[in-house]
């Protein structure tokens, strides 16, 4: 089949260059504080967020003119890296142990999080799989079952990092997946009961994890403890009120409100730009989702289909799932927000995610 490329989807690119460039700025404003603190250089998170973003754009212009078909010939060996990395994360000496979690592989002063590589690859695996199996997801044997045991594999080594809201989220991603391409209403059903419970039971076993549900449940208990993160976030995105205290004018970003430049940079967006700043986030978000689904629908194969739902998902649950915990309406988790929260491993994947999104657009059946 003759493929034609078109130029790529120009309102995808736009939205994700001006979150990054917002991103880069909210990055220095939140974390200045805390890097002088404790790394004498308030441009420490700042410098290594631009090598970061850097090293994204290349990798999202790579992928841009990287024709995305060709990545089903490397199913198996990134299900394999990705694996492989999981494992090692694991082992005392190669994962660096950071607030009792191995989540990261470190070299000198470089880190990867396998976790971030994980989400990808089982987006990929997925929808080279769900490509082939076509009418046998209607099947739970032939069809459903396989993709579990893969999926199950994959979060079952992320939580024992532990992350839970890692493993969460790529179960998630994979039933929203294998959904849209055709299973069964009643098996997605059994599937969601039986996922509920297994998180409920995690929790359970967890010390830390029920404490954080208790203290989601009735933060202002324990101002000084278990509640002590989430109160902070509401202070902050109360103080913002309509158009904020102004740019890097925040408050609870000194030494009140913990990962400021990563789990609640969305409360110091609130605090410092207000209730107008913080709608501008959403209406972003929410016109990459719109424009991401888009390019699923209008994809000219099943693969890309997938693809596109897939990466759009991600990102779409990441940015909820951010929003939600900094607003108090979920148990608080360590999940950055998309192009705007510090972090290398997950922007510049998330990026080469975009790029692969925007190869697929340039080959959509319309604009």
């Amino acid at each position: 089949m003759v493929r034609y490329r078109k130029p790529p989807d120009f309102t995808i690119m736009l939205t994700v260059l001006v979150l990054l460039c917002f991103g880069i700025i909210m990055v220095f404003s939140s974390s200045s504080v805390w890097a002088y603190y404790v790394h004498k250089d308030s441009l420490y998170f700042l410098k290594r967020q631009l090598i970061a973003a850097f090293l994204g754009l290349i990798a999202m212009v790579y992928f841009m003119n990287y024709d995305y078909w060709q990545i089903k010939k490397y199913e198996k060996a990134i299900l394999i890296v990705m694996y492989v990395l999981l494992i090692l994360v694991l082992i005392p000496g190669i994962g660096m142990k950071i607030n009792e979690a191995r989540r990261w592989i470190g070299i000198g002063s470089f880190s990867i999080q396998p976790s971030e590589i994980a989400k990808l690859g089982m987006v990929i695996y997925l929808s080279c799989a769900l490509e082939r199996k076509k009418e046998d997801i209607k099947s739970f044997i032939k069809g459903v079952l396989p993709l579990l045991l893969i999926t199950g594999l994959t979060c079952g080594l992320v939580v024992i990092e532990p992350h839970l809201s890692a493993a969460v989220l790529i179960a998630m991603i994979s039933m929203v997946m294998i959904f849209v391409a055709g299973a069964s209403i009643s098996h997605m059903l059994f599937l969601g009961a039986v996922g509920l419970i297994l998180v409920m039971a995690l929790i359970i076993i967890e010390p830390y994890r029920m404490v954080r549900l208790l203290s989601f449940l009735n933060p202002w208990e324990d101002i000084r403890g278990k509640g002590y993160n989430i109160i902070q976030s509401l202070y902050a995105l109360g103080a913002g009120g309509l158009i904020g205290m102004g740019l890097g004018q925040s408050r609870q970003k000194f030494f009140y409100l913990p990962e400021p430049q990563t789990d609640f940079i969305f409360a110091i967006i609130g605090e410092e730009l207000g209730f107008l700043g913080a709608v501008f986030v959403i209406i972003l978000f929410t016109v990459f989702i719109w424009r991401g689904y888009k390019a699923a629908l209008l994809a000219p194969d099943l693969f890309g289909k997938f693809m596109a739902t897939g990466i759009t998902s991600l990102i779409a649950f990441q940015f909820l799932i951010h929003v939600a915990v900094v607003t108090a309406s979920m148990p608080a988790t360590g999940m950055p927000l998309p192009f705007i929260s510090y972090g290398g491993s997950s922007l510049s994947i998330t990026l080469a995610e975009v790029g692969i999104l925007l190869n697929i657009t340039r080959y959509s059946e319309a604009k």
